[in-house]
């Protein structure tokens, strides 16, 4: 509910303040005195664009605010979701700068024009010919059918149900897709598992052969150096081992004579006889190596084979094609047990669509349940506002399911009597739309919490007993929702709460449009100036006083 509205600097008017009653507000003024302009700034607090044509003067900022009461509007949860602080009491406001720049606040937070266009939502329904043509509209159509038939709540929960169906249905072609590939690849992923698995790797064979072809690789050079060797330390007359020997038995004839001799001969002693063994050892290795020119062969074949598979699966271990080898046997066994899987996603694929096909069978018979109610409901508003032949019908054909549901509604209309009921795009004049949009508010008002209604002239076109009857529908909307409706007839403008008054002052060099909360005296006056003209006679004096005692 709309506790306060500020603007300033808007389009003529330079300060404008109201403070408008909770229940039906009516506001008149001459055509031209400003009372679209009031529409266009409370616009821009539900989120419409603007430019810096709306300033009235060019070297300040135009300012818009509004203060809600919004605790009958359970909206914690959109406060919680967009990260603002929640009050009961929230205030919006529009600033828009001399540069054209726009800022928008929600409790002095800064937000997006998509956050404050979907607060708006909640807030203000304004009603205009331009919006009426909003009940053209199939998805609007539908939502009128579930808030009257009360199928709110089922649809949300028949949406998760159709969420979990879709998920279900994503993930079972997704599989077919990915099953059909790896159905494509098996004989190919096949080869190559074999291929692997005939090879017969183990991880740290290739750094072992690569050792061993060094070896065998150099096994002539290798046993010729070994007996080299071992012709020098103990093989010939003259060798290394001989003249150790001698030089041993020359230390031990002198070692008696004094410590330091006795320890080189120890010493001497010690190395020949490490030189002993180790004469021994190359002998005997220089007569047992062998060149090995067939183990060479596989060696170098074994190795010739893992480089190859290492070049063709892109890698430089034999880990690595382990690891390759493993990934292929997992595609391997998917392809085998994907028709068992496959039955598994299909089996919740169908237990989805069964739970998500009877909520949408239960919301189908709720809804038409209810057309004929909410068509005689329809019928007869309408005949009260002057539209005796008015016809309203309700199609509905079925659908496949979507997030509504199944059914695919169209509200039928007709407003002359022998024309068959066609699609609302089809037909109604402004005026008639006018009215059909107002009976299905008034319907709704006791149906949901609605924010609050402004009406915009939506008396266009009627007069006398139809305008009393339209306006008791919105003293009786406005008994639980906050009602403002501009008008130019006497018999609206008399049963509103509070009447404010809109015109044009041009008493200085630019004009003004100005608001005023009118007394008792005031508002009179002003009703007989719509009965009668600037100057009302006594007789329309007197029926603005009898309009407003009713």
């Amino acid at each position: 509910m709309l506790q306060k509205l500020l603007i300033k600097n808007y389009a003529l008017i330079q300060e404008l303040n109201i403070n408008p009653s909770p229940n039906l507000n009516t506001i008149t003024g001459e055509t031209g005195a400003g009372k679209s302009i009031m529409l266009g700034a409370v616009g821009l607090l539900i989120g419409k664009r603007a430019d810096t044509k709306v300033l009235y003067s060019s070297d300040t900022k135009c300012v818009v605010e509004g203060i809600f009461d919004i605790a009958q509007y359970n909206l914690n949860s959109f406060f919680e979701s967009e990260d603002l602080d929640y009050d009961e009491e929230c205030v919006i406001r529009r600033e828009i700068s001399a540069s054209g720049k726009s800022r928008a606040f929600i409790n002095d937070t800064p937000v997006t024009l998509d956050i404050l266009k979907n607060l708006g939502n909640y807030l203000m329904d304004v009603h205009s010919q331009h919006e009426t043509l909003l009940i053209g509209d199939q998805d609007f159509q539908l939502q009128i059918i579930d808030a009257y038939a009360g199928t709110i709540k089922s649809l949300k929960d028949y949406q998760s149900l159709f969420s979990d169906y879709t998920k279900a249905k994503k993930s079972l072609q997704t599989f077919k897709d990915s099953a059909a590939q790896m159905q494509q690849e098996k004989d190919f992923n096949q080869f190559l598992f074999d291929e692997l698995d005939k090879a017969q790797l183990r991880s740290d064979e290739q750094e072992e052969l690569e050792e061993k072809l060094e070896l065998l690789e150099n096994g002539e050079l290798i046993k010729l150096k070994l007996s080299e060797a071992y012709q020098l330390v103990d093989g010939q007359e003259f060798a290394a081992i001989h003249n150790l020997h001698q030089a041993t038995e020359s230390l031990k004839a002198i070692q008696s004579y004094g410590k330091d001799f006795q320890e080189l001969s120890d010493r001497l002693n010690s190395s020949f006889i490490e030189i002993q063994d180790i004469a021994k050892e190359l002998e005997i290795t220089a007569n047992e190596f062998e060149h090995q020119p067939e183990e060479l062969q596989q060696t170098q074949e074994r190795l010739s084979l893992i480089y190859s598979l290492q070049q063709k699966h892109h890698v430089d271990s034999v880990a690595n094609l382990l690891n390759i080898k493993n990934e292929l046997e997992e595609k391997l066994l998917a392809v085998q047990d994907a028709e068992g899987s496959e039955l598994k996603l299909q089996k919740a694929v169908d237990e989805a669509y069964a739970k998500m096909n009877e909520k949408a069978q239960e919301i189908s018979k709720q809804r038409t349940n209810h057309f004929e109610k909410l068509e005689n409901e329809l019928r007869n508003l309408l005949a009260g506002l002057g539209m005796e032949d008015a016809v309203v019908k309700i199609d509905n054909q079925a659908k496949t399911h979507d997030k509504s549901g199944i059914d695919d509604i169209k509200i039928l209309f007709s407003a002359n009597k022998g024309v068959a009921p066609q699609n609302l795009k089809n037909v109604a004049s402004g005026g008639e739309f006018s009215r059909l949009m107002f009976a299905i508010k008034y319907i709704m008002a006791d149906k949901i919490a609605m924010p609050t209604i402004i009406f915009d002239e939506i008396d266009t076109g009627i007069s006398g007993e139809v305008a009393i009857k339209m306006v008791n529908m919105m003293q009786k909307m406005a008994e639980n929702h906050q009602v403002i409706t501009i008008s130019h007839l006497p018999q609206i403008a008399a049963k509103g709460h509070q009447h404010y008054f809109v015109f044009k002052d041009n008493s200085a060099e630019k004009s003004v449009s100005k608001i005023k909360l009118l007394n008792d005296n005031e508002r009179s006056l002003e009703i007989a100036k719509m009965i009668g003209g600037d100057n009302p006679s006594e007789s329309a004096i007197q029926s603005a006083r009898e309009l407003l005692s009713v």
